[in-house]
């Protein structure tokens, strides 16, 4: 499924992603994938993430897919808004958005700073929306108008948790294709 010349940021959210976490599954069972190392995965801070983000973008080749979950879509959100160069914008073939969070959610991290507001303008690449109808971190409703608003295409997979490890996904063929068919003719956010 994956060649040489693919290559997959991983953006794992608030805590990083454990060793049963899809994201980590597809890094240990995929070359190209890589793990973008935010500074402070338990004191997120909106605009060190999106520096981090930005300078993993412009290391990256073009066509770079993005494969965020939670938090990190956040920050792919609020990176393409404010920070990205539009040389980064424009190297990446498009992200799948994982169990987006609501900044107004009663389980919303603490100690996350700056992820509000959410920016509600349309990516510069195509986007996939995935969320789950019991997540504790983000309504249907909230991830829905994102997705709208990005110009992205929304997906619900059902009563899935917040999409992470305890969701029982083990290594989720489904999303991996979703991610490799990024920025392709008939890929996921054309459908």
């Amino acid at each position: 499924m994956t060649t040489n010349e693919t290559r997959v940021l991983v953006l794992p959210g608030y805590m990083n992603s454990g060793p049963g976490h899809w994201q980590t599954r597809w890094e240990a069972a995929h070359a190209g994938f890589e793990r973008v190392q935010m500074p402070d995965w338990l004191h997120p801070d909106c605009d060190a993430w999106c520096a981090t983000l930005e300078a993993a973008v412009a290391r990256a080749p073009d066509g770079v897919r993005l494969a965020a979950h939670s938090l990190g879509c956040l920050t792919v959100a609020h990176w393409a808004a404010r920070h990205a160069s539009a040389a980064t914008r424009a190297k990446v073939a498009g992200a799948l958005l994982v169990a987006l969070p609501d900044p107004h959610g009663p389980e919303f991290p603490r100690d996350a700073r700056g992820f509000d507001p959410v920016p509600l303008a349309a990516l510069p690449f195509a986007s996939v929306v995935v969320a789950s109808s019991d997540d504790p971190y983000g309504g249907l409703g909230f991830s829905e108008r994102c997705a709208k608003a990005w110009g992205g295409r929304w997906i619900d997979i059902g009563a899935r948790g917040h999409i992470n490890a305890e969701s029982g996904l083990d290594d989720w063929p489904q999303g991996l294709d979703w991610v490799m068919s990024m920025g392709k003719p008939g890929g996921p956010a054309a459908a």
